[in-house]
């Protein structure tokens, strides 16, 4: 009896733990960078610091880029991050890479901040989209599942500020989500059977961007 109560003390003082483990709080992009623990694929990475608060910079280059992150494999949860674009046309692809193998096959989920307030209907259909690198790129994807795998976001935010994608992944269903919004704004089947993988930062060809902060909820 004295063994069982211990065992299960013991257990009820480590589910604090476990419960943080596989939920992380916020985390600053800026502050992983000056501590070195970022990857960058095709791209050179800096940390900026503006009004007493530091953001992770990603410079412009030809070919998508990644910025592999320092936390477990994902399988099932959501990815919470803050970030900004330029509404510049064709220079502004910003996301979120998961499930990735490597450094040419991976999920994204990412936005075209350009698209976000276009007056061209067409356009504001390409605002967020979802990939599965190398098979389906977007090109492939838009030639022949059109508004599939892109949609328009809804009460876009400011094409130029900060704003909040949060990705959901519940096995073979993504779920994107922008700002505080409890209506997604994409809503997708994934395209591969990938079921864990990398989680990262994601630019597009010839786009940079800014990047705050993540928090990653795991779930299995």
């Amino acid at each position: 009896m004295k063994l069982k109560f211990i065992s299960a003390l013991i257990i009820f003082l480590l589910l604090p733990c476990l419960f943080f483990a596989q939920n992380k709080k916020r985390v600053e992009l800026g502050t992983l960078h000056s501590k070195n623990r970022l990857q960058a694929v095709n791209r050179i990475i800096s940390t900026i610091t503006q009004r007493d608060s530091a953001f992770l910079h990603v410079a412009e280059s030809k070919g998508e880029g990644i910025v592999w992150l320092p936390f477990k494999n994902l399988k099932n949860g959501s990815i919470e991050i803050v970030m900004r674009g330029q509404d510049v046309l064709q220079r502004s692809f910003i996301g979120i890479v998961f499930h990735g193998l490597n450094d040419s096959t991976y999920d994204a989920v990412y936005c075209r901040p350009f698209n976000f307030l276009a007056k061209d209907s067409v356009r504001r259909i390409h605002a967020i989209q979802y990939i599965s690198h190398p098979v389906f790129t977007w090109k492939k994807l838009r030639e022949e599942r059109n508004a599939v795998f892109e949609k328009e976001i809804l009460n876009p935010p400011d094409p130029n500020g900060w704003f909040t994608m949060r990705i959901a992944i519940d096995n073979m269903i993504i779920k994107a989500f922008i700002n505080n919004s409890e209506t997604p704004s994409l809503v997708v089947e994934k395209l591969n059977h990938r079921i864990t993988g990398r989680v990262g930062v994601f630019v597009g060809d010839g786009s940079g961007g800014d990047f705050k902060s993540i928090k990653i909820k795991y779930r299995n």
